[in-house]
């Protein structure tokens, strides 16, 4: 049980036995550990406003498909070329993470949430005035280093704020960027149509400050510091018999598969729903469910966790995954898509957020905040070379089959990983 101003009684003698006048021994109560913050109401608090700014921060990430098509045409390029800022936020996104990450395990979430609002906003604006793509793209990059503050640190984070209940509160602290999927799109398009895409991208830049400033009141406070018996153990000893760099490295390239897979379906079901006759808007339309129902695998998959432990919650989401890739080879009538579509999101949505509990069980919560930035790192580079990579089977072959079956064999590699550490001899749990 987690009682705030936890005291330890310090029992001088092993069974409060009497002295030799009879009188029992004084009991004396020193003032232990404590962890006021823990599994607290206030940890609660500290999750919403987790996932208010997780909410807002993604607006990087959804903004440029809906301004892409006006950017191309004010600009006058190559629709190639008008995907670059996408790209470059991309990047600004996976080595920004594995800087907010470090600055985490210095300083506290707060240092990282100041200079990701700051990023963000100015890239914002940036992007607002910019002459010429290329200046444009180069916005994009402080848009992908803020967007970066308000995913990874922020799992990171929360997972030292619960112990019982970790599993899901870091699916609810994740599911903030699905979320700002399905409120962004249509706010960005609506004042994009109404006002222009360079005002709206100035509006964007300035109401991501004046909504993150509340935020930070509920942030500003550190993760309390876990007593010693819940500490996982200390680098160089993770219970797999593995050193901490082999067990990043093996969680990269779990990352790096599982992404590789998920994204066939989630960059080219658009594009698939329009090859078969379908339509864009069915295209959009399914992919608006996968992120729907990946809102309720990111919450569900932490449930889970808080049962049977992150490792053996990642292989359930990848077998899951893997099959619902197979069905998509199966059948592709109209109803038949919504139907794999929905439990695509069901299945994958919860595959990320397992790898940031894994890192919590397994390594100190001095290293959570960089290891962790590090392995979403990966999974983005496989979210960015899955899609050219299927882009690239479909020139070849004329059609997606080959690009699924590529997908599968990617996620094979994820589900291997996890079993492997899943039967590790004398695997432990750390309980922190």
């Amino acid at each position: 049980m987690h009682v705030a101003g936890l005291l330890t009684l310090d029992l001088r003698s092993q069974n409060a036995q009497t002295t030799a006048k009879g009188t029992p021994k004084q009991i004396m109560l020193a003032p232990g550990t404590i962890h006021a913050g823990v599994e607290s109401p206030f940890a609660w608090l500290r999750l919403a406003a987790a996932a208010a700014l997780g909410t807002i921060g993604s607006v990087g990430m959804w903004s440029v498909p809906v301004v892409l098509p006006a950017v191309q045409a004010d600009f006058g390029v190559a629709r190639g070329d008008a995907s670059l800022p996408y790209t470059l936020a991309m990047l600004g996104f996976a080595f920004g993470g594995v800087a907010m990450g470090r600055l985490t395990d210095r300083f506290g979430l707060l240092a990282p949430v100041i200079c990701g609002a700051i990023s963000l906003s100015v890239g914002f604006v940036a992007a607002g005035f910019a002459p010429n793509l290329m200046m444009f793209a180069l916005a994009y990059v402080l848009v992908g280093v803020g967007c970066s503050a308000t995913f990874g640190p922020l799992m990171s984070d929360i997972s030292q704020w619960f112990d019982r209940r970790r599993g899901i509160a870091v699916g609810i602290a994740s599911s903030g960027n699905y979320i700002g999927g399905a409120i962004w799109p249509p706010v960005v398009q609506h004042f994009m149509s109404t006002a222009g895409w360079r005002p709206t991208h100035i509006g964007i830049g300035l109401l991501t400050i004046v909504l993150t400033l509340p935020l930070l009141l509920v942030l500003r406070r550190r993760a309390p510091v876990p007593h010693a018996a819940s500490q996982p153990l200390l680098a160089g000893d993770n219970n797999l018999g593995l050193s901490p760099g082999a067990l990043t490295i093996l969680l990269c390239v779990a990352g790096f598969a599982c992404c590789m897979a998920m994204a066939m379906p989630q960059v080219h079901i658009v594009a698939y729903c329009a090859d078969l006759g379908f339509g864009v808007a069915r295209g959009a339309e399914m992919l608006a469910l996968m992120l729907g129902f990946g809102i309720a695998s990111r919450i569900g998959s932490g449930l889970i966790a808080d049962r049977i432990g992150g490792v053996a919650t990642l292989l359930i989401g990848s077998l899951l995954q893997g099959l619902a890739l197979f069905l998509y080879m199966l059948f592709d009538g109209l109803m038949s898509l919504y139907v794999i579509s929905a439990l695509f999101g069901l299945f994958q949505g919860g595959i990320v957020p397992m790898y940031a509990i894994i890192v919590r069980q397994y390594f100190p919560p001095r290293e959570v905040g960089v290891r962790v930035g590090v392995v979403l790192m990966a999974t983005l580079f496989g979210m960015a070379l899955g899609g050219w990579t299927s882009g690239v089977i479909f020139d070849l072959t004329g059609s997606y089959s080959a690009a699924f079956v590529n997908g599968l064999a990617w996620n094979l590699v994820n589900a291997a990983i996890a079993i492997w550490l899943l039967l590790r001899p004398g695997r432990r749990l750390a309980q922190a």
